[in-house]
């Protein structure tokens, strides 16, 4: 049993503006302390550790202007996870943060159905502390990847760090991702950005979508690095970092990203055009987050960190090329 963060409470106190009356209070909070996420927020409310004018509230409190809420961040119970020695290329690791390689097929927290074997459980075998305001199932976490997205990540150590690094990521000035993905097709223009609604799909609850109306804005933008045979390398740089944004993107624009059961054709991939087109399966899609830059929350240094593409991009384009000769 490990217990990550450094034990101590985190209490935080903050006058609600009078331009934010009638706002819920889990929004406002979301807004106010972007390293808690909102279901975060909505537990520390439920525990009780979350007061408005001194008194208990619920996230669907409407909020009058000016009151004081006070919030309370317990420090990390000790996790039932077990430090585990994957593989995991760490590229820097200092008392603040630590940036990661993930390869692709980790998931990056314990969630149902995955109570091991994630980026956490590794992390755990090779980091003295993590940050506790993931809450005790997510320690250090403060941006994820899919599952079968490999690449770039930055974990927090210290909850100091965490709350630096999530307020950059939420504003989105000082981050900058970049992503290689290979897609289906060819978008219309060599480059492009792509400016969207996404929230969740209307029927199906488990994918995202662009929506005409509501959501969150999302903004991708891409360049076609190469074209070979029916498929094409795009590079995608991220403006906004919203769940399974660059795939909906790619989708949007009659790209899909190739492997992508949810938002693609599919784990079976034909080389090339026509009817005898000789088809490999994939297990895995092919996204990539090679480029990850951000400012040090402690010392304020500008980092910047490439990684290059997995050998499987390599090996797809090679068999593409062989197939369409």
């Amino acid at each position: 049993m490990v217990t990550a963060g450094h034990g101590l409470t985190d209490n935080r106190r903050l006058t609600v503006p009078a331009d934010q009356s009638g706002e819920r209070l889990d929004r406002f909070l979301s807004a106010a302390l972007p390293g808690l996420s909102r279901s975060r927020i909505q537990q520390l409310i439920a525990e009780g550790n979350v007061r408005l004018d001194g008194a208990c509230a619920r996230p669907s409190s409407r909020l009058k202007g000016s009151e004081m809420v006070t919030v309370c961040v317990p420090p990390p119970r000790p996790l039932d996870l077990v430090a585990e020695d994957l593989p995991l290329r760490i590229l820097f690791q200092d008392g603040h943060l630590i940036v990661v390689d993930k390869p692709a097929g980790m998931v990056v927290h314990p969630a149902p159905g995955h109570s091991g074997g994630t980026l956490v459980n590794a992390l755990l075998s090779r980091a003295d502390r993590l940050s506790g305001i993931g809450g005790v199932a997510r320690p250090g976490i403060v941006h994820r990847l899919d599952r079968d997205t490999s690449g770039l990540l930055v974990v927090a150590k210290t909850d100091g760090a965490h709350r630096g690094l999530s307020s950059q990521f939420s504003s989105h000035r000082t981050v900058d991702r970049r992503y290689h993905g290979i897609v289906r097709g060819r978008p219309h223009h060599a480059a492009g950005t792509v400016a969207t609604q996404i929230g969740r799909h209307p029927v199906h609850r488990k994918k995202m979508a662009v929506l005409p109306s509501g959501g969150r804005k999302a903004v991708t933008h891409y360049r076609v690095v190469e074209s070979f045979g029916p498929f094409s390398l795009v590079e995608f740089r991220l403006e906004t970092g919203r769940t399974h944004q660059v795939r909906v993107h790619c989708a949007h624009l009659s790209c899909p990203i190739v492997g992508d059961e949810v938002y693609g054709g599919g784990r079976n991939v034909a080389l090339s055009k026509g009817r005898d087109a000789e088809t490999v399966a994939l297990d895995r899609f092919f996204l990539h987050a090679f480029h990850l830059g951000f400012d040090h929350p402690a010392t304020g240094e500008r980092m910047q960190f490439t990684v290059p593409d997995p050998p499987e991009f390599d090996a797809f384009r090679a068999a593409v090329l062989e197939a369409c000769e």
